[in-house]
Parts: structure tokens; C-alpha cells; sequence
């Protein structure tokens, strides 16, 4: 298949007034017969459409191959959503293979996608100390590295200037187990090679490359009211405050949100600590990476796992859209089939149980996370 061929395969010719009606007649049957609601979860029953009317985005992540090859997948993504994110396709593995070569297929198609769809593209992400090239660990050394980074975020962020609504420039550069006073992740290789600033600069890189894109910083464990979580936020919250006395461009705070069907702790006075915090600084907010794993939960009747799961949705997200900071949601994954929570390890500890993390099922029909989602929209305050 040429170049050519893949882009047009992977826009597609979906919108939203002309979609097959497979997707629309089945999902919209059996939310009836689980919810009793006569309500279509298509038009102005998306989960885009509800979130639009609070002034929000709601989104998920992308899988490439699915996007490429999978047309409910893309029906789907089409109806559902007004802004995407890869799962993958914009890190920095994939977008550079090699020292001097870039590859775009994949993230070229997306993009593609969605504007032919009319959705907002977020960018992820720029600076991990994960999802680095096979090159990377022999070619980048302390002399090197800010070239590289520079070369990397020019040319990556450059591709898609102006075509792109939010970029995660730094991702998890917190990590209270290595011990430093303000949290960083001195285990980073990027911290390694150049130090703490490293972030800073790549935020002021990341401005140039694309002026008009909302920079974002990304982060998980931040979400609980416990001990462990408490510190972490506490040193993402200082970060960010650093990043804005210095005068560092950053507009967006990004809360990943992976959240857990069984744990103890809940969401409280700590989540809305965040909050207030990041829109005292004038941040914006976005979930990023949300999805619940009900691994833990000793349950094994379906229909029990999805209304926790569910409850947790509603919870969290009845919190974390109390306020007006949070301007999209964005699930990690469209479909339980295809989650990352069921990965390889899981299904050969658990081959008859997967999880199911997310607003649709391995049918693509929507699961009661997907009502909960569209519910705590519907609650929202108006953007």
C-alpha cells in the first residue's frame, strides 16, 4: 500500500450525518435494555456532543493499526469524539527510528483523520524518559543531548504547527522515590545528561516549534487523597509553580487519571487542592489517560465489575468537574478489547477474564462507564 492509498484509507470518508447505522441500531438497542434510556448514544447522544454543550472536549487515544484497518473503530472514533490523541505515534521512538530519520505515517494519519472529521488533536509527547529509540542509550551523551532534543521537538512539533491543540512537552518528570527535595525524576536519562533544566527548556523549544499549541505538563499518581499520592501532587504543584516564576511558556496541566475499581482511597479535599492550584497559576487542565482496571476487584460476575467501574467514573469525574478548570476528558482507549490493561502478561495469568476499563466493550457497544462518562458531562458547569 502506498503512502498516498493509507492516508486516504485511514481519513476515510466518515462524518458524522453520514454513518452506516450497524453501530447506531446495536449500541443504541442495548443501552435501552441495560439503562432503560430511549436515548440514541449517537448525535446529540455522543459523548462529543454532551461534552460540547458544558464548552468541553471529550476524547480517547488512538491506536494507528485499528485507525488504519478497523472501520467501526473509526465509525466510532468518528461519532464519539471531538479530539484524539495517539496512543503511541507521536513519541519519540516512533517518530524517530533512527539518529536521522523520521517517520510520520502514522502520526500524518491520525492528524488527517481527524481534521476530515473535525476533531482537535492533542500531541503526546515530546520528553519521556520512556518510549525512547533502540539509538538512543549509544548515541546521546551529555555533549549532544540538548541538539538532539532541540532537532527532535523542531522537527516533530514543526510537522504539525498549527495543527495541533495541546502538546505534553514534559511527561512524568516526577518521582518521589529518587529522593531529590523537589521530586524530579533524576533517574530520567534526560535529567541525567542535562539536568533539572532540561524541562524548562524544553517547554521554551517546544513555543517555538509551535506557537499556537497548548503546552502541557503530564502526570499520573496525582489523583487519590493518600499519603503517597499527597507528596507527589504537593511536587507537581511546586513544579509548576517554578515553571511560572521563571517565566517558562506552559498553559495546561494534564492529570492521566489511570484509576483502579478497587482501591480504598478516594477523591477529596487533595484533588481539589490540584485544581484550585493549577488555575491559580492560569493553567487550564485536561485528563488525559483516563481509564479504571478492575483487576483487583474479587468479582466475577460482569455485569457487578462494570458498575464499579462505572461508580468510579462518576465519582471522579464528579469531582474533577466541579470547577471549571478542566476543558477535556480523554480516555485511554476507545474499546476493553484493545486496552493496554489486557496486555500480553494479563491474558496469560487471566485467560478467561479481561478487564474493562472503558466506555465500550470488545463489541463497540457502550459499557456503563460510557453512560457515567456522558452523565458527569451532563452535570458539568458550563466552560
Amino acid at each position: 500500500m502506498t503512502r498516498r492509498e493509507w492516508l486516504r484509507r485511514a481519513a476515510g470518508t466518515v462524518v458524522a450525518a453520514g454513518l452506516p447505522a450497524l453501530f447506531g441500531r446495536r449500541a443504541g438497542a442495548l443501552a435501552k435494555r441495560r439503562h432503560g434510556n430511549p436515548d440514541n448514544i449517537t448525535g446529540r447522544g455522543s459523548l462529543a456532543s454532551r461534552a460540547a454543550a458544558r464548552g468541553m472536549l471529550a476524547g480517547a487515544a488512538v491506536d494507528t493499526r485499528l485507525l488504519r484497518t478497523d472501520d467501526t473503530y473509526r465509525q466510532v472514533l468518528a461519532e464519539q469524539y471531538n479530539i484524539l490523541v495517539g496512543e503511541n505515534c507521536m513519541k519519540f521512538g516512533a517518530t524517530q527510528p533512527r539518529p536521522e530519520t523520521y517517520y510520520f505515517n502514522d502520526a500524518d494519519g491520525l492528524v488527517s483523520f481527524a481534521e476530515s472529521n473535525g476533531m482537535k488533536v492533542r500531541g503526546h509527547n515530546f520528553v519521556w524518559h520512556e518510549a525512547l529509540p533502540e539509538w538512543f542509550a549509544g548515541t546521546v551523551t551529555k555533549e549532544n543531548a540538548e541538539k538532539i532534543l532541540v532537532d527532535h521537538i523542531m522537527t516533530v512539533g514543526g510537522r504539525f504547527k498549527g495543527r495541533i491543540h495541546s502538546w505534553d512537552v514534559v511527561n512524568e518528570a516526577i518521582w518521589i522515590p529518587d529522593g531529590r527535595p523537589d521530586g524530579l525524576r533524576s533517574s530520567s536519562p534526560w535529567f541525567q545528561m542535562l539536568g533539572p533544566d532540561y524541562i524548562d527548556f524544553a517547554y521554551r523549544t517546544a513555543r517555538e516549534a509551535d506557537p499556537k499549541a497548548l503546552l502541557t505538563y503530564n502526570d499520573y499518581g496525582i489523583e487519590y487523597d493518600n499519603g503517597e499520592e499527597a507528596k507527589k501532587r504537593a511536587a507537581v504543584l511546586d513544579l509548576l509553580k517554578r515553571m511560572k516564576a521563571a517565566g517558562t511558556p506552559i498553559d495546561a496541566l494534564g492529570v492521566q487519571s489511570h484509576l483502579n475499581a478497587a482501591s480504598t482511597s478516594g477523591f477529596g479535599s487533595g484533588l481539589r487542592e490540584l485544581l484550585d492550584g493549577a488555575r491559580s497559576l492560569g493553567l487550564q487542565v485536561f485528563v488525559t489517560e483516563l481509564d479504571v482496571k478492575d483487576d483487583g476487584l474479587e468479582v466475577d460476575d460482569v455485569a457487578k465489575r462494570d458498575e464499579a467501574v462505572a461508580g468510579v467514573y462518576r465519582d471522579y469525574l464528579g469531582r474533577m468537574l466541579e470547577g471549571r478548570e478542566v476543558k477535556a476528558v480523554l480516555t485511554w482507549g476507545v474499546s476493553d478489547a484493545h486496552t493496554w490493561l489486557n496486555g500480553a502478561k494479563w491474558r496469560e495469568k487471566h485467560p478467561d477474564r479481561e478487564q474493562r476499563p472503558l466506555p465500550f466493550d470488545d463489541q463497540y457497544s457502550p459499557t456503563p462507564a460510557f453512560f457515567a462518562l456522558r452523565e458527569s458531562f451532563d452535570n458539568a458547569k458550563r466552560r
